[in-house]
């Protein structure tokens, strides 16, 4: 097996540092945290869930503005790691914050919360675009499989460490409340994922570019319009983003939404950190098994079936009343999440030009993040008109099978860039 570069291990120790929080600020702690509030405050059960689905698509849809102009002005030479360390100390300062916010304050929690998000999924958005910098095409499944595999083995060491003082201050082991041992979770991801984004930010360069000029921002815009017409040319790539659209929608509800979701069903904190955690583990070499058929099956096959698991996660999750029902959807979850997710990225790093990869990345993100504002509303409207969070969860399963029913329509294609220049003026 070829060994990997020090670029390739630099870019994926990234996923190791920013999957703490996707796990303890997005999935497992801090919505706990924020549910526990809210009913302290008086709010429903069903409202708190929307309004946090509510607050997700705000700060998706603050992305996908932002996304293709900030990606067309990237793709500037030396300005993709720029745009890359702001989003980046944006989320990490935000989830530092929360550290600091009464935990009375609900709505608080939820408006730093926004900003965390925005940092951090801009921040994947030009991670995501270094992949073109880092490996060649033939290696990408790989090295983006090995990305989100590495991240979930990675979000286990401070997700233990949170799991662990929040235990043992509910058994009065330590002389701190369960309050402020969620916050010191707070205070842990945003270190963790500071001190292991240096190796990216040291050895990780820009190495597909445009050539600087006059009037850049104007220029972007210029190049923003033509972007948009390449994409209606390249059938391929056109109808990929619209099948990624809905299907990468209802994923990132069911990360986003799953641990208020077990709250509803009444699942004790206690549970659901160790559910979230086992999945995390079970995740990772699934990721890489994913990775690993795809050179076998191609990775557009594995994708249908990552997306025939989510289809049956959705159907199920209509139906279960105890843990161990969560257990299994956990689990059945742990299966694909990671491995979707990867080929997904690689699929498309494949069919772009590369040094347009910015650019390119950023229609990517503002399918995926326009997608994310329609799971979240789907759920919490669904939830609130039905008094169910199961019904809202199920509604998710219209959005796989569109998903699904677009992408058999991509046609196969060959790579569409083998430039192997560092540069290109337009």
């Amino acid at each position: 097996m070829r060994r990997l570069t020090k670029e390739e291990n630099s870019w994926i120790l990234y996923d190791w540092a920013s999957s703490a929080y996707s796990i303890i600020i997005t999935t497992a702690v801090f919505p706990i945290f924020y549910k526990a509030a809210a009913t302290n405050a008086g709010v429903s059960a069903a409202d708190s869930t929307a309004y946090l689905g509510y607050t997700v698509a705000i700060a998706t849809f603050i992305l996908a503005m932002l996304g293709p102009i900030l990606g067309t002005i990237a793709d500037y030479e030396g300005i993709k790691k720029r745009f890359f360390m702001f989003f980046f100390s944006l989320g990490v300062l935000s989830t530092a914050f929360l550290a600091f916010i009464p935990s009375d304050q609900w709505l608080l929690l939820l408006i730093c919360y926004t900003f965390a998000a925005v940092g951090s999924t801009g921040a994947n958005v030009f991670y995501d675009a270094f992949l073109v910098d880092v490996t060649p095409e033939e290696k990408m499944n790989d090295i983006s499989a090995r990305g989100f595999s590495f991240g979930y083995i990675g979000s286990t060491i401070p997700f233990i460490i949170s799991i662990a003082v929040i235990i043992l201050s509910q058994n009065n082991i330590i002389p701190i409340s369960t309050t402020i041992a969620s916050k010191i979770a707070f205070l842990i991801t945003a270190v963790w994922w500071a001190i292991f984004t240096i190796p990216l930010l040291k050895n990780v360069k820009q190495r597909y570019y445009i050539k600087r000029e006059p009037n850049p921002v104007i220029n972007s815009f210029r190049r923003l319009g033509t972007t948009l017409k390449e994409i209606q040319k390249y059938r391929a790539l056109f109808l990929f983003l619209l099948a990624y659209f809905f299907y990468i929608d209802g994923v990132g509800t069911i990360i986003s939404m799953s641990t208020a979701y077990g709250t509803d069903l009444g699942i004790s904190s206690t549970s659901l950190l160790v559910i979230l955690f086992i999945t995390q583990v079970v995740a990772a070499p699934f990721a890489i098994l994913y990775g690993r058929l795809s050179e076998r099956f191609t990775g557009k096959k594995m994708l249908y079936v990552g997306i025939i698991v989510y289809m049956i996660v959705c159907i199920y999750a209509y139906f279960i009343k105890t843990t161990l029902d969560f257990w299994i959807l956990a689990m059945l979850v742990a299966t694909s999440q990671g491995g979707i997710q990867a080929l997904s990225r690689s699929y498309f790093a494949k069919l772009i030009p590369k040094e347009k990869a910015n650019e390119f990345f950023g229609f990517y993100n503002i399918f995926g993040k326009f997608a994310s504002i329609m799971g979240p509303l789907l759920v919490g409207v669904t939830s609130q008109l039905t008094g169910s969070s199961n019904a809202g969860v199920l509604s998710l399963v219209l959005l796989f099978i569109i998903g699904l029913i677009i992408l058999i329509r991509v046609p196969e294609q060959k790579t569409s860039n083998k430039n192997s220049s560092g540069s290109i003026s337009v």
